[in-house]
């Protein structure tokens, strides 16, 4: 099922490697013609035009954007227990791990009368997307909210597509996991017309207020992705997400139904997601083969997972040792990395590229999707190689407060002057030397 690629013996360089590996391809260039009316119509127009594009794209036309609270509480009093106590559990451990993530204001003393901190100030207000499409997202909620409420973030709001089977609301798995995490504002807007109003604002049917946002976080399908690129001079975003992508590194001592069932695990989530196997046994990835055909057969979303395992950007990759196996790794930067070998924690640690990894046999990505502790909020399409999954960081800014005395910038002044002129910049050198005339 996994198409095959045989470097054992012959790892391309890097420049070969990016051309070589399977990935799922999105061209968010393609759409923006088509996200830019939107946004603008967004912008000039408010949530009359908002109303308009979800009725024409969701088929659903909500009496309001915001969902009144009573609908939230309704929510969570409904949900299934097991479901709720799920929640609740992925809520705490997301809580422990986040909370450790805080940073702390340094002082550093330059010099004597001079210091500089480093103050770390969260972001004010966010908006949360949540996704509605193929799936319901309650995890991508709570991945969302929690590191943002651990940063101090003073306002959040939750942003969800509208069902037209729940009467214009967003699902009410989604309202509950935000009833349950303490957020009482929820929108239902999805797509790009969503992005365009939190980065915008604007006024409710019933004349509220809909604050805009300083910054848009949370996957979505291209259209979300081409919004968030279009507007991110005016809001900060976590990242442009992609399909979903998952990486195995394994070796003879792997467990063929263990990878087989985790490839399979993210190739659920659309026909785009990528599924790739990277090994140094042949005898293994023989077994996964073996193992895909009859699990894929027996899955609920057949098609889906079919197309995916069976798309360009899945596969199989030989190699001769995990030397090599770990240069493909990071050459692919996966999303999620799981590492199933001998010494798993060993040749875990020797990995430079990844959104997340999961070590050894019993750490499985959908572990990390909902219970782990970790975020699921991660980067796509090798952007591992420089960016990080989404954390208490990604909601914070870092603010430099400079402090000197007048000795301390008398001591100074010289090297900023001769630097001002090496610069022809002669007024910044004069306001440092206007201080001492006279």
């Amino acid at each position: 099922m996994l198409s095959r690629t045989d470097l054992r013996g012959r790892v391309p360089s890097s420049v070969e490697l990016r051309a070589t590996l399977p990935r799922a391809e999105t061209d968010v260039e393609h759409v923006l013609h088509q996200v830019k009316p939107v946004i603008e119509a967004v912008r000039e127009r408010g949530v009359p035009a908002v109303l308009d594009y979800t009725e024409q794209f969701d088929a659903v036309r909500p009496e309001s954007v915001r969902v009144p609270a009573g609908e939230l509480s309704r929510a969570l009093d409904e949900l299934d227990p097991e479901v709720r106590a799920a929640l609740e559990e992925a809520i705490a451990r997301a809580r422990r791990v986040h909370a450790d993530q805080k940073r702390t204001d340094t002082t550093t003393r330059v010099a004597d009368g001079g210091t500089v901190t480093e103050r770390w100030v969260p972001v004010q207000r966010v908006g949360l997307y949540a996704p509605g499409g193929l799936a319901v997202y309650p995890s991508s909620v709570v991945m969302n909210v929690v590191p943002a409420q651990e940063a101090g973030v003073d306002s959040l709001v939750v942003c969800s597509p509208p069902q037209r089977e729940f009467g214009g609301l967003p699902h009410p798995t989604i309202l509950a996991a935000a009833h349950l995490l303490g957020v009482d504002e929820v929108w239902a807007v999805g797509g790009a017309q969503a992005v365009a109003l939190l980065a915008h604002g604007g006024q409710d049917t019933d004349g509220a207020e809909l604050e805009p946002s300083d910054m848009v976080t949370g996957p979505g399908n291209v259209y979300v992705t081409a919004a968030k690129r279009h507007l991110r001079s005016l809001i900060g975003i976590d990242s442009e997400a992609g399909p979903t992508e998952i990486a195995v590194l394994a070796d003879a001592t792997a467990d063929a139904a263990h990878v087989a069932a985790d490839l399979i695990s993210q190739a659920e989530h659309d026909t785009l997601a990528a599924s790739v196997l990277i090994t140094t046994s042949p005898e293994l990835a023989d077994a996964v083969d073996a193992e895909l055909a009859d699990r894929v057969a027996r899955t609920k979303h057949v098609e889906r997972i079919r197309t995916a395992l069976t798309g360009r950007q899945s596969g199989c990759i030989l190699v001769g040792d995990l030397d090599e196996g770990i240069r493909v790794v990071d050459a692919y930067a996966a999303e999620h990395l799981e590492v199933q070998t001998a010494e798993a924690d060993v040749v875990a640690a020797r990995v430079r590229n990844a959104g997340a990894i999961f070590v050894g046999p019993y750490a499985p990505v959908s572990l990390g999707d909902y219970c782990a502790g970790s975020n699921h909020v991660l980067p796509t399409s090798g952007c591992a190689r420089h960016s990080s999954g989404l954390s208490v960081q990604s909601f914070l800014k870092g603010i430099h407060v400079v402090s000197y005395s007048e000795q301390a910038l008398r001591d100074v002044a010289g090297h900023v002057v001769a630097l001002a002129d090496a610069e022809d910049l002669p007024a910044h050198g004069q306001a440092v030397t206007a201080r001492f005339d006279g």
